[in-house]
């Protein structure tokens, strides 16, 4: 679960990177998302790399989830039955969301596909093969943007607890000062990227982006 996680976090910050190349303009970012299709060309064919892109996190995502199957199981079996009274252990709020935000997140990913990879389609219902006219369409509607506003605060708690729980994991928590260390880094990770995509959306429906 802290591998598969910690390739997640590589993605979403190369794709916030991406995110944020609206603020570039119009002619900047369809760039950008045109020069991904030809990304190693002609060693790969075109279009290579994205598939190699998706495959790689479809694969990581069915670990993901086997994972949390797998660790939701063994703590039921190690507690068969629950507790009289549950006391608060000091855990971070975040902590106690993770299955609801997984959930979210994925039930998030499957709207973002059909959103924006495999429907193309604006909200004045026509097909495009414009990424930058797509996005502004998309954000122009506030139930649009409020829905991924809601997604990136879910990620944001996500990534708060699933790095500082994958860097306890590969055991790099052992002591009191690299445990604050670690939080303070899952924290600022949490922000900068929840923070980093919410920008474009606010951005957009505020005509600043358009």
């Amino acid at each position: 679960m802290a591998v598969s996680g910690l390739a997640f976090v590589g993605f979403v910050v190369g794709h916030m990177y991406g995110n944020l190349k609206a603020f570039s303009g119009h002619d900047a970012f369809n760039e950008y998302a045109h020069h991904l299709r030809e990304l190693g060309e002609p060693l790969l064919p075109h279009m290579g790399f994205i598939w190699i892109m998706r495959v790689g996190l479809l694969v990581a995502l069915i670990v993901h989830v086997a994972a949390a199957v797998e660790l939701t199981r063994r703590a039921r079996q190690a507690r068969p039955v629950q507790y009289v009274v549950k006391k608060h252990t000091g855990a971070i709020p975040a902590s106690r969301l993770m299955r609801w935000g997984g959930l979210t997140l994925f039930l998030f990913i499957v709207w973002h596909l059909v959103n924006f990879t495999f429907g193309k389609v604006n909200v004045q219902g026509g097909e495009t093969d414009d990424p930058y006219n797509l996005l502004v369409d998309t954000f122009d509607v506030w139930w649009m943007t409020l829905i991924y506003l809601v997604a990136m605060a879910m990620l944001g708690a996500h990534l708060h607890h699933g790095v500082w729980s994958s860097m306890q994991t590969l055991g790099l928590t052992g002591t009191a000062e690299a445990r604050a260390r670690v939080k303070t880094i899952s924290f600022a990770i949490a922000i900068l990227i929840a923070g980093g995509f919410s920008l474009v959306p606010i951005f957009v429906l505020a005509g600043v982006i358009d």
